[in-house]
């Protein structure tokens, strides 16, 4: 029975599909569609025209002003074939009341819609869930009119209108009506360099200002791996609600930081936090302690070490931090309940802890922007002395006053009572994430063989440790190997000792024995050494990009290798050193020698953490330098 259902409803959807009338494409359709991804030939969809109109209203039942979106595209295959996702995201503060797909003659296209929750890894994070639907389209120039109808039932948490889209739009109006009691900014962020029109009116009958933009030809939104966020690469329009007049009475909702603080703090005084459930395990962390500061690395690697993150929190604990026992007891929470953990214990052991607000470096704002859009995490601040120490419960393997540099150089916003504290991260240089190899090698046979150790400092340590530490106890020394030995088959890495790996405090040190086959060959009474078995970013070019590349943090790497050579030989010709300096980065791969011996030395340094794009040519023309560099060898001959 079931099976005979089934064939019926495919047929009678086959039917459907291949009954409606007028939904093939016109030949002024495929020739638009051809015309379109000679443009934009990596795109196999474009979207004709995009309208948005953005309408607000007042809810009297929770007093809130809410916010209408309604969003409707025509979009067009414009390659063979293609078949797209098109999707839409909403939360407990938001809705959408209508998601339709239809053909170009008004049908409803039969396209099973999915709803469910969202799952990503940002930091700040609400309960959002997503209603997407697969959308085949089967020739060229083949036609769908997109529509959705969304509402905000909170102005707040409409806080921005982007114009680029997943697909090229070959145009695209925003219109946004303000009527008179909202007092709303929107706010023109990345417009330079976009010819992007703008028209205002007013409608003094309804006591409305409309405010239109229109912008043609947007290139898709660019999908690049380490690409600085969006809010720095696209012209978009925050949205700041300042304040309303209802009833003769005026309203303040965003008009300041003030207000956002204000606001955050409301959240805040709604939690029941109750310590004694902390005491126990406060007494026992610092019991022992003999100073201050290691009471405070006792509580902060606790927490790092015991209480799994995880970024996901239901309904206003999206913004609320959850109360310190549920995290205690549960050990897990998203970086509010974890900062508010700290925070507590940190009370409890007779410190200043306060609760803070900061954007990561993914986001271009800082707190002269009253929005929620401004900030994406939260962290724990003790005052101590006149300085501010930052504790990041979410980062795993960093000690005290060491940070990020996901939040390096950010603003924070420190609770301070009903008033607040803007501080400031600390920016490192790369010296303090400085990574050392050092090896000493004599030349036996046909192989490379000596003594090698690595050392590591601040993120250079957290990072290796945070990926060793992601393997199982039973997998840990076999990735150790592989890694040590660049997962080459000619290294063959033995008796390796290594520091406390668990420690946050000290360098990490790695020793072990190296034998490098295939590194010498013979030919006609000259040997020939291939002497390159590290290859340091090798593989790390840059080329066809769009964006600047964002490295995890700044680097310092600096190789010493000595190599002392057979007896009864010398070098015929040492290769040209490679030295390149530039602003944001620095290349130096050199040879010099003394006696019989060879010193190898590369060092590469990455100031910013970033490759700007304008720097990325002049980046792969010394990376080309550099694979020549490694692929080059040594022609030794008899002294």
């Amino acid at each position: 029975m079931n099976i005979k259902v089934t064939l019926l409803l495919c047929l009678f959807v086959s039917f459907s599909v291949f009954g409606q009338k007028n939904i093939d494409p016109t030949p002024a359709d495929i020739d638009l569609a051809k015309s379109i991804r000679i443009k934009y030939e990596k795109s196999d969809v474009a979207i004709l025209e995009s309208t948005e109109n953005i309408t607000f209203g007042y809810n009297k039942s929770t007093s809130n002003v809410t916010v209408d979106l309604s969003v409707d595209e025509l979009l067009m295959n414009i390659n063979h074939r293609a078949d797209i996702f098109k999707y839409e995201f909403y939360d407990s503060s938001s809705k959408i009341e209508n998601f339709t797909i239809k053909y170009r003659n008004d049908k409803l296209a039969y396209f099973a819609v999915q709803d469910e929750f969202y799952k990503d890894n940002d930091l700040f994070y609400n309960d959002a869930r997503v209603k997407h639907v697969k959308i085949d389209f089967p020739v060229q120039g083949y036609t769908y009119n997109y529509h959705i109808d969304k509402k905000f039932e909170d102005v707040k948490y409409f806080t921005s209108i982007y114009f680029n889209d997943e697909f090229p739009v070959i145009k695209k109006k925003i219109k946004v009506t303000i009527p008179k009691w909202l007092n709303l900014e929107l706010k023109e962020m990345n417009f330079q360099g976009h010819s992007i029109v703008k028209t205002q009116t007013t409608d003094a009958k309804k006591n409305t200002t409309t405010i239109v933009y229109e912008f043609n030809d947007i290139p898709a939104l660019i999908a690049e791996e380490n690409s600085p966020g969006r809010s720095y690469l696209y012209p978009h329009l925050l949205v700041i609600a300042k304040s309303y007049e209802m009833n003769g009475e005026k309203i303040t909702l965003f008009n300041s930081t003030a207000d956002l603080y204000k606001w955050y703090k409301s959240l805040v005084d709604q939690m029941k936090d109750d310590p004694e459930q902390l005491k126990s395990k406060v007494n026992e962390l610092t019991a022992k302690a003999k100073t201050d500061e290691e009471k405070i690395k006792n509580i902060y690697y606790w927490v790092q070490d015991n209480i799994r993150y995880i970024a996901f929190e239901d309904g206003i604990a999206g913004f609320k931090p959850d109360d310190s026992q549920n995290v205690f007891k549960k050990r897990y929470g998203d970086c509010k309940g974890m900062a508010n953990l700290i925070k507590q214990m940190m009370i409890i052991a007779g410190f200043d802890a306060r609760l803070t607000w900061i954007g990561t470096k993914h986001i271009a704002y800082d707190y002269s922007i009253p929005s929620l859009s401004v900030d994406n995490h939260m962290i724990c601040t003790v005052l101590y002395k006149g300085k501010q120490i930052y504790l990041d419960g979410t980062e795993k393997n960093i000690s005290l006053e060491e940070y990020a540099e996901r939040i390096q150089n950010k603003e924070t916003l420190i609770e301070n009572g009903d008033a607040y504290i803007i501080g400031k991260i600390p920016t490192v240089q790369a010296s303090q994430n400085k990574e050392t190899f050092r090896a000493k090698l004599v030349v036996d046979g046909e192989k490379l063989k000596g003594s090698c150790k690595r050392t590591y400092l601040g993120e250079s340590r957290t990072e290796f440790q945070n990926i060793y530490n992601s393997f199982e106890t039973d997998k840990k020394a076999e990735a150790l190997e592989r890694y040590l030995s660049k997962n080459d088959k000619n290294n063959h890495v033995t008796s390796i000792k290594t520091s406390d790996l668990k420690s946050r405090e000290q360098a990490l040190t790695i020793d072990y024995e190296l034998e490098s086959e295939n590194r010498l060959s013979n030919f006609d009474g000259e040997m020939y050494l291939n002497f390159e078995f590290m290859n340091e970013y090798k593989k790390f070019t840059l080329k066809d990009r769009k964006t600047d590349y964002e490295l995890d943090y700044k680097i310092l790497y600096d190789s010493e290798i000595s190599i002392v050579l057979p007896a009864g030989y010398k070098v015929e010709k040492l290769p040209e050193n490679l030295i390149q300096k530039e602003e944001d980065y620095q290349v130096e791969v050199s040879f010099s020698q003394k006696g019989n011996e060879l010193l190898y030395r590369k060092v590469f340094i990455f100031n910013n953490a970033i490759l700007p794009k304008n720097k990325q040519e002049k980046w792969n023309t010394t990376h080309k330098k550099l694979v020549e560099f490694y692929n080059s060898s040594i022609t030794l001959i008899k002294s």
